[in-house]
This record gives structure tokens, sequence and C-alpha cells, in this order.
């Protein structure tokens, strides 16, 4: 049996953080979903959901069995409505430990169908956040390192236009 994991999150911009963790749940399953969120309390994405949803495809290019999909909504209802059993979680520090801790129990008790599994990052790569990343680009940073060519190019972009 295929088993499908989901990777939720908003990805503005996705990192080459957020591609290792694609890269280490391809290693556990069959095919990922990785999930642009449209819907992210309390967040105001640089870019639009779509665009996200682009930057990731362009991103995640090279890996055949990789799906990127925009969803709304509670992400538990979304896994579940489409047949995904585990959603993947990355940790980079103890501090994101009790939030996705709180939210892997809360999904729990919305659905006992859907496991969460927590993955780490490459040592590389574990300070790295999308928003951490636009911080540091829009104060003139270097984040070349952080990103794949065509992300950063259109991050840059979207940062100029801003001006």
């Amino acid at each position: 049996m295929a088993v499908k994991a989901m990777y939720p999150g908003t990805f503005d911009p996705i990192t080459l953080g957020h591609e290792d963790l694609v890269r280490r749940a391809l290693a556990v399953f069959d095919r990922v979903v990785v999930a642009v969120a449209g819907d992210s309390s309390g967040k105001a994405p640089m870019f639009s959901q779509e665009e996200r949803v682009e930057l990731a495809e362009i991103a995640l290019k090279e890996y055949d069995r990789v799906d990127v999909v925009a969803y709304r909504g509670l992400t538990i209802e979304y896994a579940r409505k489409n047949d995904l059993k585990v959603i993947v979680r990355g940790l980079r520090a103890v501090s994101d430990f009790e939030y996705e801790f709180q939210l892997a129990n809360m999904n729990r008790r919305l659905t006992e169908d859907v496991e969460t599994l927590f993955l780490t990052p490459t040592e590389t790569y574990n300070f790295i956040s999308s928003s951490l990343v636009r911080e540091v680009a829009s104060l003139g940073g270097d984040i070349s390192e952080f990103l794949s060519p065509e992300v950063h190019d259109r991050l840059m972009e979207r940062l100029d236009s801003k001006g």
C-alpha cells in the first residue's frame, strides 16, 4: 500500500530547508503532497497563494513523487479528505516543539485517521525560516544560500518592486 504524506505550510517563500524536509520525507513515504496554505492565521504573506504554489513547483521540480497543491481551511480536514495518512512537520529548534506538539494533539482530537511525524532538517538548514530569510533580504543581506536560484530571484524582484 502506497503511503502519502502531507507537508503543509505557508512556504513564503519555499526555502532550501523546506526542500531538505521534502527530501527526508521522500525517504519514508511513497508520495509527498506539499500543501500550500491559503489561510494563515495572523500571517500576511509576501507572495499570494498562487505564487507560493508556483515557487514550490519550481523549487521541487526534480522530485517526481511530489505534488504541490493549494488548500484552505483546516490542514487535518484536507489530509483526511484526500486520504493523506501522515502530516509531516519540521522541527528546527526546541522552541518549535511546543507549538507543533499542541497542533499535533489538536489534530489527533479532531481525527485519529491521520498521524503527525516530526522531522528535523540537516544542520545546514536548522535555523532557516521563510520569515527570517525575508527579513534579512529586506535589510540587504545575502540570502542566496538559503533559496533555490529561481526563488531567490523572485524574492529579490518582489523586494525591489516594493522599493
